[in-house]
């Protein structure tokens, strides 16, 4: 690596803190309008993807230590628990509920099970594009 790569870096930095913002409305959006879990994490992924190129991974790594494998054991358990939850309450595999509450910042708000549901899907994607390229990249 470079030692002279001050202006990629720093605009890394502030690239990636847009792009996962535009994630998290991606996921946020997702329910009412094109967007979700899938697409979230797969920005997501990419920011961690542009971190990776210009950084190393072991800087990475000590940026975000996360076990990815770990990651989607847990978006699976998310989104195989939301599935189940409806077979408890005795309606069909993958029935979401919703319900409308009064939250004091944001007024009426209706939050739903499928938010759960999307954040399986997020972390899913996120552990496995990550697993992925992390393992093409330590082969090289």
């Amino acid at each position: 690596m470079k030692t002279n790569d001050i202006i990629l870096r720093t605009l890394t930095c502030v690239v990636t803190f847009i792009i996962i913002l535009f994630s998290i409305h991606l996921f946020f959006a997702g329910h009412y309008h094109p967007g979700g879990g899938f697409i979230a994490g797969l920005m997501t992924s990419g920011a961690i993807v542009l971190l990776l190129l210009t950084f190393d991974i072991k800087t990475v790594r000590s940026m975000i230590p996360v076990d990815y494998k770990i990651l989607i054991g847990v978006g699976l358990l998310f989104a195989v628990g939301t599935g189940i939850g409806g077979l408890v309450f005795n309606v069909p595999f993958l029935t979401h509920a919703h319900h409308h509450f009064h939250l004091p910042l944001l007024g009426q708000t209706s939050l739903h099970t499928a938010v759960l549901f999307d954040l399986g899907v997020y972390l899913v994607v996120i552990g496995t594009t990550m697993t992925i390229i992390e393992t093409i990249g330590e082969s090289d």
